[in-house]
């Protein structure tokens, strides 16, 4: 069946695979391939990407602009889509894929041009805004919102690389406007804005869906939270401490041989393939939750919680400057 896929961040290292895959396996379908620069001179990324585009000359993509950190371009591109919908230049959406992520690490804090923490708007605060906002263009049928989860997220386990786990602080504005690092922990405090920004994409998920079961309209729409696996291939790894790239190089070294006996590691192309599934397969219809590749895991404790679910939901919709009218949800106001 025809439809749209939107991608966040569609020229990083899991989206590739992810194109790749969706492209091969599922031709009948329209992406939308977001990418903050276009310009595959300027960029190498984008090349990667359209170099795989390439590949499939019959196929039905459109690589568009979209900078998740300025909220003003989420609502810019959110209202072009929603008009190509209206006036049927494209399919209504059959998923919405939530992949673009950013953190710093040893280079400290980083804020975007809005003025919050840049970890926490560009994976979680800006996909907010453009899932409400585009809730309207979804087939109410069909429609799949996918999170994009991490084995980073669970505040219950320990985690070999950073001294410090993620948490939602007792002052939810300091997910936005965090206080300074002490120069001891900045790495730490970076990676665990990054698992904190991973939990928040996790409780969302769960969140929306009780949201959406309850909308007479859009009840059929699912949302899942997908842990891909450890991406030793991945671009991101160049954030970690140089013990830790080392570690991650021999391994993905190694990956044509772990990827038979492990999944915690996953090759890009292999956990691409998977995220597709998990977005547009028949076989993932109607499946809500947390998911660790294709298999069904119990996500981390805290993101059931239903207080701290219409905390974050209300800080959400405050820092996003969300109207009612931006969306047509009808459970929306439930914790604001």
């Amino acid at each position: 069946m025809a439809g749209t896929v939107i991608i966040t961040g569609a020229n990083g290292s899991l989206a590739l695979g992810f194109v790749e895959a969706l492209l091969s396996r599922y031709p009948q379908l329209t992406l939308v391939a977001t990418v903050r620069n276009a310009s595959p001179e300027r960029d190498s990324n984008t090349m990667a990407l359209m170099k795989i585009i390439f590949n499939y000359p019959n196929s039905k993509v459109n690589v568009d602009v979209l900078d998740l950190g300025q909220l003003a371009s989420v609502r810019t591109f959110a209202q072009k889509i929603s008009s190509q919908v209206l006036s049927k230049k494209i399919p209504r959406i059959s998923a919405i894929i939530c992949n673009a992520a950013t953190l710093s690490l040893e280079g400290g804090q980083k804020f975007t041009r809005d003025g919050f923490e840049s970890t926490f708007q560009v994976c979680h605060l800006s996909h907010y805004l453009l899932i409400l906002k585009l809730l309207e263009s979804m087939d109410p049928a069909l429609g799949r919102i996918v999170m994009l989860g991490s084995i980073t997220h669970y505040p219950e386990k320990s985690n070999p690389v950073s001294s410090l786990g993620p948490c939602f602080p007792e002052n939810l504005e300091e997910l936005v406007k965090p206080t300074p690092d002490p120069q001891s922990l900045v790495h730490d405090r970076g990676f665990q804005r990054y698992g904190t920004a991973k939990l928040a994409n996790v409780t969302l998920a769960l969140d929306l869906n009780e949201r959406l079961k309850k909308d007479s309209k859009l009840s059929n729409v699912t949302v899942t939270a997908m842990d891909p696996g450890g991406l030793p291939a991945s671009r991101a790894q160049a954030e970690q401490k140089k013990s830790t790239k080392r570690i991650m190089s021999t391994i993905n070294f190694l990956m044509p041989v772990l990827k038979h006996v492990t999944t915690a590691f996953r090759t890009t192309e292999d956990a691409g393939r998977e995220l597709a599934t998990v977005s547009v397969d028949p076989a993932f219809h109607g499946k809500r939750g947390y998911f660790v590749g294709q298999k069904e895991d119990a996500p981390a404790a805290i993101s059931n919680d239903v207080k701290m679910q219409e905390r974050l939901w209300a800080a959400c919709w405050r820092w996003s400057g969300m109207k009612p009218e931006e969306t047509i949800l009808q459970d929306y106001a439930r914790g604001l």
